[in-house]
């Protein structure tokens, strides 16, 4: 058996005396999807902040590639290719979309030009083609994701961090959203991803690990994480349990 790509074990970090993760542990193997589940207040967005490098961990340790990076700083572990996207999108509203993604393209690119040719290919991957010299203060909701998104993925990550890169989207927005997720993977970056629209991450993770009051508490596939019992009483609810069983059964 391959090691995984990222391992999370035992982390914990308290905000005051409050835990927002307490004993995490999760495994995620190169080449997947992995989602992370739970409800609001769960501390999912404290672990990617832990894993990015925006906060520190008081207990336990992150491995990467089987390297120990517990604490080390975001900006060096963008470099050793761990990307991140953030609920809330704030793009640089002065510069245009390419101007943005060409951000993201410069951790590795020095030259302005080879930035710009570079945040280019993302944007066309990203369907942002016809919107690049488009000012991004006046995209669409959806194509703010889409340009968090690109400028996460200009940076050339092994590793990318989405959280709730779906949030807000209608449901034909999400739709088209799920196959450049799919894409994204498919040219061999990992992806973990914090989602709250349940049917997309079922269709969409091959292992799912639930997050409750800053612990994981189940994992597995998504059909069994569906059908567990401390994921009905914490988060799911009996109907949508039964519902996303029979998706993923279908």
């Amino acid at each position: 058996m391959t090691s995984p790509i990222l391992a999370v074990e035992d982390l914990s970090k308290r905000f005051g005396g409050l835990y927002a993760v307490r004993e995490a542990s999760l495994a995620v193997e190169a080449g997947r999807i992995t989602a992370v589940i739970g409800p609001n207040g769960a501390g999912k967005t404290t672990l990617f902040a832990l894993i990015a490098g925006f906060e520190k961990p008081d207990h336990g340790r992150i491995l990467y590639e089987n390297a120990d990076i517990t604490g080390e700083s975001a900006h060096r572990l963008a470099r050793r290719g761990i990307a991140r996207t953030f609920q809330i999108v704030q793009p640089f509203a002065g510069l245009s979309v390419l101007e943005n993604i060409a951000v993201g393209a410069h951790l590795h690119m020095a030259q302005r030009a080879a930035a710009l040719e570079a945040a280019a290919e993302v944007a066309k991957r990203l369907g942002l083609e016809k919107v690049l010299d488009q000012s991004a203060a006046t995209l669409t909701l959806a194509g703010r994701k889409r340009l968090e998104l690109a400028r996460a993925l200009a940076t050339s990550p092994k590793l990318l961090l989405l959280d709730e890169v779906l949030a807000g989207l209608n449901p034909s927005e999400i739709r088209d959203m799920l196959p450049v997720i799919r894409s994204i993977r498919e040219s061999g970056v990992t992806i973990l991803m914090i989602e709250h629209v349940m049917q997309a991450v079922m269709s969409l993770a091959e292992q799912v690990h639930v997050l409750v009051e800053g612990h994981v508490v189940a994992r597995g596939t998504p059909a069994e994480v569906a059908v567990n019992p401390q994921v009905i009483e914490a988060y799911l609810g009996r109907g949508a349990a039964a519902r996303l069983a029979g998706g993923a059964h279908a």
